[in-house]
């Protein structure tokens, strides 16, 4: 076909007609909204639903080692209690309500031991103007020990014997009654306070005679045999008692000349004031008359008597304190080195790597053991331990802040700015530096969990010795547990578990912060 075969012919503009006209013709992501790297980062890392939720535990626990200090009281939180030391769990509410938390232990128990528990709490319904009461009506007292018990059974041996009890008892009213020694000014303060709230803290002497098995121990308070089996007199003779609901004891206090009870002896001292007595007391309410309150403590108490549940916490907070300060120097110095070295490379690098090559090869644990023996008696064994975690501790932060400096700083933008005459401080710092910090950042998270396990592990071994009366460190717990926890699981079973919890939830927190801050997975939808 010719050019002359090919005839043009306007057309008006009025006929030509629009397409969707009305509608928008472009590729639906751009539609979207801009984010920002740090956003992004935080959407991805809530897609991580283990990283969200070891996030929240660990909230959990940093709430837990902030408030417990804050509202357990300073006197139990500081005084240790030898009396009620090892016991396990106890809350008052929970236990009259729920039946659970009532510091219980479960034990097998002779007759003579089953009567001399059951007796404790015979002896604090005691009063001068009442009548003798049974075994069977005492189980219903506030102050019984013996929550449950059963006849018969398969005792320790796995023998069949009807001489053994299974006793289910509550180990804070098992302490019972204990001889004591108070000024005479105190006695006076116990009277009133007793007249004031209405509970009996001091109680009749125990006399010593031959129905005394042994008058350092408070809690026979009742008639018995040399071998601790109570007995009656009320017929002109000794007649043996078996054990029965409808048993009464006899009692064996010490009277006066004139048959008055005695409540105190005098033990020494000077003046009306200072004059010592020795009196024998229901120890659950002179506790209660000493700090106010009766005895809770929710996770039970340690191997010294301490609350466990404000050691714990004491133990946790002292735990990442040292691992977040030890994290943050080691990200200072790490950032510092590996920049100067990955910027400036050539003999200041090769010097630098030497040097860390040295200091890699040195075991940790032979250079916290020596500061621990020499260093910790000038400043302390916490500042020691801190210096021996950063000795070595800021190798790996530098390595990979170098590698990010040696990946960027050849980068156009970087010679762009070094053309234009820009110091050498502010390309790295302001220019390649804030390439690292997704890196930095996890590598940070990543250290907590390794510190916390070092320093716990040194604890636990005795090397480091960290903690007084008012704080101590979960490894410390766990090492003075570790020869009393088959009797007493609880004093193992909290540190063990909130330790496992922290090492867990600080890596998985780590790793949802590693994939979050990766540059390669910005903008993906998984």
């Amino acid at each position: 076909m010719s050019n002359e075969d090919i005839k043009i012919v306007d057309i008006p503009s009025e006929k030509f007609e629009f397409v969707n006209s009305g509608d928008k013709i472009h590729d639906t992501k751009f539609e979207t909204k801009p984010i920002g790297y740090f956003k992004d980062a935080l959407i991805r890392f809530c897609k991580n639903k283990a990283s969200v939720a070891a996030f929240i535990i660990i909230i959990f626990i940093v709430l837990f080692a902030l408030i417990v200090p804050i509202t357990t009281p300073k006197s139990k939180a500081t005084v240790m209690d030898t009396y009620y030391k090892k016991n396990g769990p106890r809350n008052v509410v929970l236990k009259e309500s729920l039946g659970i938390m009532g510091g219980a232990k479960n034990l097998e128990q002779n007759e003579r031991a089953l009567i001399l528990e059951i007796a404790k709490g015979v002896g604090a319904e005691f009063n001068e103007n009442t009548d003798t009461i049974t075994i069977g009506e005492a189980m219903n007292s506030y102050y019984q020990p013996v929550t449950k018990y059963s006849y018969g059974g398969e005792n320790s041996l796995g023998v069949n014997s009807k001489a053994f009890y299974n006793v289910k008892i509550d180990t804070y009213l098992s302490v019972g009654f204990e001889y004591i020694a108070i000024e005479q000014s105190k006695y006076r303060e116990i009277i009133e306070w007793e007249k004031e709230t209405g509970l009996k803290v001091i109680y009749p002497l125990v006399a010593e005679n031959e129905y005394c098995i042994d008058s350092t121990e408070a809690n026979y308070w009742y008639k018995t045999t040399s071998k601790g089996v109570p007995v009656s007199t009320t017929k002109g003779k000794d007649t043996r008692l078996e054990f029965s609901e409808d048993l009464v004891l006899e009692d064996n206090y010490l009277r006066d000349n004139d048959g008055n009870l005695v409540y105190y002896r005098y033990s020494g001292g000077g003046d009306a004031n200072t004059a010592m007595y020795q009196v024998r007391v229901l120890y659950y309410n002179y506790y209660r008359y000493m700090y106010g309150f009766e005895p809770n403590y929710f996770l039970g108490t340690d191997s010294q008597g301490y609350d466990l549940a404000y050691r714990m916490a004491t133990g946790i907070r002292l735990s990442l304190i040292l691992a977040v300060v030890v994290s943050a120097i080691n990200l200072v110095l790490g950032a510092i080195i590996g920049a100067v070295e990955g910027y400036y490379g050539g003999l200041t690098d090769l010097i630098i790597e030497r040097i860390k090559d040295v200091l890699s090869g040195v075991p940790f644990i032979i250079l916290a053991t020596l500061f621990q023996l020499h260093l910790a008696k000038q400043v302390g064994p916490l500042l020691s331990l801190i210096f021996a975690f950063v000795v070595t501790g800021w190798l790996g932060t530098s390595a990979r802040v170098r590698t990010q400096f040696y990946r960027f700083k050849n980068q156009e933008y970087v010679m762009a700015a070094r053309t234009l005459g820009a110091k050498d401080s502010r390309i790295m710092w302001k220019h390649i530096f804030p390439n690292t910090l997704g890196t930095l950042i996890t590598s940070s998270v990543l250290v907590i969990p390794g510190v916390i396990s070092s320093e716990s592990m040194l604890s636990y071994l005795g090397i480091a010795t960290l903690g007084d009366a008012k704080t101590t460190s979960l490894g410390t717990l766990l090492s003075e547990a570790s020869k009393l926890w088959t009797d007493h699981p609880h004093l193992m079973i909290a540190p063990a578990v909130v330790l496992s919890l922290l090492m867990i939830c600080f890596n998985l927190f780590g790793n949802g912060l590693r994939d979050a801050f990766n540059p390669t997975l910005r903008g993906s939808e998984e």
